[in-house]
């Protein structure tokens, strides 16, 4: 059975589809069957592996709002072996509102996705910037989330909001829903800000909390107006070894045999 982890943070500008991208990717170099599922109605991780969602004609919205099978519209990654795509459309927007009356409208997406999950060792929600019904969706539907915090003034802003929800939903929908871990993003070596959020997340939080590190890189920033994950754009920057090892990281932490 895959794992199902969810990329979560209500706060923008965390880094969460840039996680989402290249978790996934990093995975998939390791040799690991992995699906990304873009539940942002933005769209940025389904143009971040090189398609037009203005061409996208059936989305994650269709698997939740229409009754689509998850399985007829998955998109094959045109740059790399074992990974694959469900992709978003603006229309996610206005799901939170069609689902409004729906029985189980927390459910849609564990629902969806729960066919899926013999074919994948891992399967990664790229969630909205928001604590709506989409999000509430994704985290139901994981086994697992893992929250980008970027190394800055507000780095501890909003997480408690997070934290909270995620109590919420493991309390009344999702018992099982664990925290992966918490991930510093957009670390910069040369400011002593970026040493004193890492200092202060890890005091705070202490096992919860990664070793892998995300610098801030020129080359991450760049690689989603190519289409294509850092690990395309740029195998040795320090932005995609990072991922990579975040990748390692977590299959080590779920037990799962690292590809050689």
């Amino acid at each position: 059975m895959g794992k199902i982890i969810a990329v979560a943070n209500q706060k923008g500008g965390v880094g969460k589809t840039t996680t989402a991208i290249n978790l996934a990717a990093s995975l998939a170099a390791l040799e690991f069957k992995t699906l990304l599922v873009d539940a942002d109605p933005q769209a940025n991780a389904t143009s971040g592996l090189g398609f037009d969602p203005a061409t996208i004609t059936s989305s994650i919205y269709e698997c939740m709002v229409e009754d689509v099978k998850a399985a007829d519209i998955i998109l094959q990654s045109p740059n790399i072996d074992f990974l694959d795509l469900i992709p978003s459309h603006i229309d996610l927007v206005g799901a939170e509102v069609e689902m409004i009356n729906m029985p189980n409208r927390e459910e849609k997406m564990r629902e969806a996705l729960s066919s899926l999950k013999q074919q994948y060792d891992f399967i990664i929600i790229d969630c909205s910037p928001s604590l709506g019904l989409i999000t509430v969706n994704s985290l139901t539907a994981a086994d697992s989330v893992v929250i980008p915090v970027q190394c800055e003034y507000f780095a501890l802003e909003g997480l408690g909001k997070l934290l909270n929800t995620i109590k919420i939903i493991q309390s009344r929908l999702n018992m099982e829903l664990a925290i992966e871990g918490i991930l510093l993003t957009m670390y910069d070596v040369r400011l002593r800000l970026s040493n004193q959020v890492v200092e202060e997340v890890k005091t705070h939080f202490q096992q919860m909390v990664f070793d892998t590190i995300i610098p801030r890189n020129v080359k991450l920033s760049e690689s989603p107006s190519f289409g294509i994950p850092a690990l395309l754009h740029d195998a040795e920057s320090k932005g995609a070894l990072s991922y990579l090892n975040l990748a390692r990281e977590i299959a080590e932490k779920n037990s799962v045999a690292l590809a050689k």
